[in-house]
């Protein structure tokens, strides 16, 4: 198959959003609904991707940081879609062959269905292939208009239909594939004669055809596909669609997920077979292993969980490694940069920020570990805490392998414990403690027989 050049329009300001961030920002899964479109032409066989910008264009072009290949093209007044694509003909002069023009807010594609019109419009010869769908509803649609023998003949916007032709169910997506000559050709044509006083890329086709060249309608059987996204309403359609899309493809794989309508999961993450979600789960930008456990209610982002891994009810994972048969929360909080070990346990109410725990260590229930190097079968008893910032800097505690630290502990960092260690509960550390040694701060109990009573008097 030829490589086409992808070419994303996205410069519409979305009014019906009542939204001060742009309409292709707005997220779906996740993600800004313009990366799902960016995706799906990096996915495909192509020359080069870039995209149209213009309404809020510097905080989209940010947004695309991460897509370092990506160009973009600059349109200053949105004068519709034809004018859209022709801010980027000084570019597609340069090139040849062919242009694949989606839209930025038309975010469902299935690069299967892609692929196939594009094989279709390379087997043909077409000058141009556009993709049509049928709805129950077509309102707010071009619709598609065809003679007697089904060939196309154009495509009417809405505002200019007449009443027969608003009748009519086969819509136009808004995605195209051009023969970049032919596409150029009719840019320089195109009048804005219409009552939106816009200039239409649908118009392209007419001039086509009346030029004698071969264009032909390209039937996407799932109208979902085609689902554009002008308000919060189509937002949240969209939402639900990919949401259901991506549950039923991981539980044909042999994931089990507890009341799928309810979890979201981010299309680009990867989740073995054997893994178990529970009801209410959200998991973004992550990697779930062979056998893991995640109950209910969860929140887990840019996390690798091991094989067997347990994350239990409520708790928020991000950024983090949770190791081998290790177990989390339930409600506990791993915050950026933890690495947690083979069968570690993290309890209850506890948080772990930018730490390390060794295998087999555990801190039960309501404790702070925070930039912390933990070594192996340690245990931390309830109520520790590092007091790792000073009100100016953050600083390290190391607690080496094998130590055991009592309740109610607080060890003020910089600070280390040596292996094999034991500290006694109720204790605050102020300096090191060597290995093999018993720690203890307390003040000397006292007991004032008879005080209670006289006080209660």
């Amino acid at each position: 198959m030829m490589k086409p050049h992808v070419l994303i329009l996205a410069a519409g300001q979305g009014k019906r959003m009542h939204s001060t961030l742009p309409k292709v920002l707005h997220p779906v899964l996740f993600h800004p609904m313009l990366h799902h479109v960016i995706d799906l032409g990096f996915s495909l066989h192509h020359s080069s991707v870039s995209v149209v910008v213009g309404h809020g264009k510097e905080e989209v072009k940010k947004s695309c940081n991460g897509y370092p290949k990506l160009q973009f093209f600059h349109q200053e007044e949105q004068k519709g879609t034809a004018h859209a694509v022709g801010v980027a003909k000084d570019f597609l002069k340069t090139v040849k062959g062919h242009v694949l023009i989606l839209s930025g807010d038309v975010c469902l594609l299935r690069k299967e269905s892609v692929e196939a019109l594009l094989g279709t419009h390379f087997e043909k010869k077409h000058a141009l292939t556009f993709a049509t769908t049928h709805l129950g509803n077509p309102k707010g649609y071009g619709r598609v208009l065809r003679g007697d023998k089904g060939q196309v003949l154009g495509i009417r916007e809405e505002a200019d239909a007449s009443s027969d032709e608003k009748r009519i169910t086969e819509i136009n997506a808004g995605i195209y594939c051009f023969e970049i000559d032919s596409l150029l050709g009719a840019l320089d044509k195109i009048k804005s004669g219409n009552k939106q006083g816009e200039y239409y890329l649908t118009d392209a086709i007419a001039l086509l055809i009346h030029e004698g060249k071969r264009v032909d309608g390209f039937s996407l059987p799932d109208a979902q596909e085609t689902h554009g996204v002008n308000d919060r309403k189509a937002l949240s359609e969209a939402e639900r669609i990919l949401q259901k899309r991506t549950n039923d493809r991981l539980m044909l794989s042999g994931v089990t997920i507890h009341l799928p309508d309810t979890v979201l999961i981010d299309p680009r993450c990867e989740i073995a077979a054997d893994v178990v979600i529970g009801p209410g789960t959200q998991i973004s930008q992550s990697h779930i292993h062979k056998g893991a456990v995640i109950e209910g209610y969860c929140r887990i982002h840019d996390c690798r969980i091991e094989e067997s891994a347990h994350i239990k009810q409520g708790s928020y994972l991000e950024g983090s490694v949770v190791g081998k048969e290790a177990k989390v929360g339930p409600y506990a909080h791993l915050r950026p940069e933890s690495n947690l070990g083979r069968g570690v346990k993290i309890g209850n109410f506890v948080e772990v920020k930018k730490s390390t725990l060794g295998e087999d260590s555990k801190a039960s229930h309501l404790s702070y570990i925070g930039d912390a190097d933990i070594g192996k079968n340690v245990n931390l008893g309830c109520g520790f805490i590092t007091c790792n910032y000073d009100g100016k800097k953050k600083h390290k505690t190391v607690i080496e392998d094998e130590v055991f630290v009592g309740s109610d502990t607080q060890v003020v960092a910089p600070l280390t414990v040596g292996r094999g260690s034991y500290i006694a509960s109720g204790s605050t550390l102020t300096k090191d403690v060597p290995a093999d040694s018993l720690a203890l701060s307390r003040t000397k109990q006292e007991n004032k027989l008879g005080y209670a009573k006289r006080f209660r008097k």
